[in-house]
């Protein structure tokens, strides 16, 4: 490994292509849930609980050894199934996730259900398996499952393993950026004004994440006055470089990687906007990250370049908003949230911060008047509201060099900065169960396959190729001064088809087409245009000579299209 020394001179050379045509990631495929902090970790253990034996085992009900499968883990089957396998699936099915509203069988949190008979009876083994191991109640959910399962008569012993899913890549391996493959969300946390503890917010809330039992880096955006390297004291303070693969490997700090310009060697950077948002592009997509569950991402203060391009180059989980009481922490801020929306980034919580402090006489002061955070929280329906006080050790502990949740886990702001842990995890993992925005291309049926957000598969719906690309709107198609469409329709065949398709952040497509044009396609501009029905897209195919897309068989859209004639 060789130190970053110049990462000035390395970056110039590609800020060009790092600005004209952000690296695509798509959105993130899977995992997360809940929260409420866990002091112990029980994902990954394996326990037992023994009863006496009060019912004799009957083998005409199951075998030896019983796999429940995925598919079969509802309660609805599970209802009318009268095997001692649907008796567990009842009693389990009493246990409801909070969050979701639905019982851990529905949810598919149950697997590998077998019943045994042993030496000392009937024994139930199975295994609970949730979508991080930061699940914060999960101590909760084994304790239930325990009580549940061992209140049925005729079982003498339990034995439950609480698991986690690995983490689900961003995207498929087709053109992602190496070092994000194994992450699984990436949180940003945002101010948009500076001065208001965002920087503080992040490192703790990081830090609050992996004491969950999460896998967890953090990423310092802010090149012109890096915090991090003040805020943490990892044993190596310099990045270093894998001459081989020219991957960047993140310094280490209580378990949590961390990736900062400061710890480039070269202190803060001196240079123009269209330079930093490339390095920030290549320090974040470069680094080895390696196998995370979360990604928190500093931002710098504002709404400009460097904000839009991380948007525009890596699709976020969600976003923390940080301000403080004043007004004028609030018109800024609410800039910010207006940009995460128009970029579809979610914002599932707003801290308050230098909220309040206690007196010794007991009350309670607002130095900073009070309203902000409830503002932004009711004028932007954000779910979650955290506050936090003005105390001493909060910036103490981050100028010495650890933060408060490192160095003092107990005491009430670090309780707070659970509960705002807590809130990220659960409001990432309903986002989750919310389908993303999809766009393929229907090789068989020559169409593209569109599904929008809060749909299914059954409401995916076809736009014609040609019809996308004439609705192009960049400056390559329309004068930008007089409005004028430079290029006409006819000058686009109707046989026009898309060499790659790539998600963009959250909000678009970028479209590679067949003859090189690229073309970035917003969401809101696909749902706008005019769509194919079941005739017209088969005829289409039809005429031009369909493709098989290698299912060998119907496609998604096709299945949709005959559902549709049937009925």
């Amino acid at each position: 490994m060789a130190p970053i020394s110049t990462l000035n001179n390395a970056y110039r050379s590609t800020t060009c292509a790092c600005r004209a045509q952000p690296a695509p990631i798509a959105t993130p495929i899977a995992s997360s849930l809940r929260s409420r902090p866990s002091t112990s970790n029980s994902v990954g253990r394996t326990s037992a609980i023994t009863k006496p034996v009060t019912a004799p085992f009957d083998k005409s009900q199951t075998t030896r050894s019983t796999l429940l499968s995925p598919q079969s883990a509802t309660a609805a089957a599970a209802a009318t199934d009268t095997s001692k396998e649907g008796e567990v699936l009842r009693a389990l099915s009493t246990i409801i996730d909070p969050d979701f509203g639905m019982n851990i069988v529905d949810c598919g949190f149950i697997k590998d259900l077998v019943i045994e008979e042993e030496s000392e009876g009937i024994v139930v083994s199975f295994r609970v398996e949730l979508t991080t191991p930061a699940c914060p109640i999960k101590e909760e959910f084994e304790a239930k499952c325990y009580q549940v399962v061992g209140d049925i008569s005729w079982v003498a012993s339990v034995q439950l393993k609480m698991d986690a899913r690995p983490a689900a890549p961003l995207i498929p391996d087709d053109g992602r950026p190496q070092g994000l493959s194994k992450v699984s969300h990436i949180i940003a946390v945002s101010s948009c004004k500076g001065g208001v503890g965002k920087s503080t917010t992040a490192v703790n809330l990081a830090f609050t994440l992996a004491q969950m039992g999460a896998k967890v880096g953090i990423f310092d955006a802010d090149v012109y006055g890096p915090s991090l390297p003040t805020m943490i004291s990892p044993e190596l303070r310099v990045l270093q470089m894998n001459p081989e693969t020219k991957a960047i490997t993140p310094v280490e700090y209580h378990g949590v990687k961390a990736v900062s310009f400061g710890f480039a060697g070269q202190g803060s950077a001196i240079m123009r906007g269209p330079m930093v948002s490339g390095l920030i592009q290549q320090l974040l997509m470069t680094s080895d990250w390696g196998e995370l569950d979360y990604l928190v991402v500093d931002f710098p203060p504002g709404t400009g370049d460097i904000q839009l391009t991380l948007c525009q180059s890596v699709s976020f989980s969600a976003a923390v908003v940080v301000t403080t009481p004043q007004k004028l922490a609030f018109i800024d801020v609410a800039k910010g949230i207006r940009m995460f929306a128009k970029l579809a980034v979610p914002c599932v919580a707003v801290v308050e911060n230098m909220s309040y402090f206690d007196g010794d006489d007991g009350k309670r002061y607002y130095p900073f008047g009070g309203g902000s955070g409830e503002r932004i929280q009711q004028e932007f329906g954000l779910p979650n509201l955290v506050r936090f006080p003005i105390v001493a050790d909060l910036s103490a502990c981050g100028d010495g060099g650890q933060p408060l949740v490192v160095e003092s886990p107990t005491c009430p702001t670090a309780q707070a900065f659970l509960e705002l842990g807590a809130a990220v995890v659960r409001e990432v993992a309903k986002l989750r169960a919310v389908p993303k925005t999809s766009v393929r291309w229907d090789g068989e049926l020559k169409a593209m396959a569109v599904r929008m957000p809060n749909s299914t598969i059954e409401e995916e719906f076809l736009l014609h190729p040609a019809v996308v690309r004439r609705n192009d709107t960049s400056a390559a198609t329309i004068n930008e001064w007089t409005g004028e469409k430079m290029v006409k329709d006819d000058d686009i065949p109707d046989n026009v088809e898309p060499a790659n398709i790539q998600p963009l952040g959250n909000y678009a497509v970028q479209i590679t087409w067949q003859d090189g044009f690229n073309q970035v396609a917003p969401f809101e501009l696909l749902n706008t245009l005019p769509r194919l029905t079941v005739e017209e897209a088969r005829k289409r195919a039809e005429e031009i000579g369909g493709v098989d897309d290698g299912n060998g068989g119907s496609t998604d859209a096709q299945s949709i299209l005959a559902k549709a004639v049937s009925r």
